[in-house]
């Protein structure tokens, strides 16, 4: 077992642990605005140590290429997402922390 074999089982079971971390966090907090921080951070960040580790198991250019892709797209896509989630949640007025009813905003 080789030194980019241990840092890829590493990055391997924390991009794992992450993920699981953002599942039960979306399973576990009850608004939407809650619920988009851990479909987010931690999630991204999950994903993103997988593409790592599977570079890291075969290090070559060709390899390189489409993770470099697939980390850019979900880094640009995932908080694109959020941020309309998040403005159409508050704009419909979705209830605010306290359960009380956030104001819709006008236009």
């Amino acid at each position: 077992m080789t030194l980019l074999d241990v840092a890829a089982a590493i990055c391997m079971i924390t991009g794992a642990g992450l993920c699981l971390i953002a599942g039960v966090g979306l399973v576990r907090f009850t608004t939407t605005l809650e619920r988009m921080h851990p479909g987010t951070k931690p999630q991204v960040l999950g994903v993103l140590l997988i593409l790592v580790a599977m570079w890291l198991r075969n290090p070559t250019w060709a390899m390189a290429g489409p993770l470099v892709v697939t980390g850019l797209a979900q880094v640009i896509t995932v908080s694109v997402a959020a941020h309309i989630v998040g403005r159409a949640s508050y704009q419909a007025g979705a209830p605010g922390e306290d359960g009380t009813e956030l104001p819709p905003r006008e236009s």
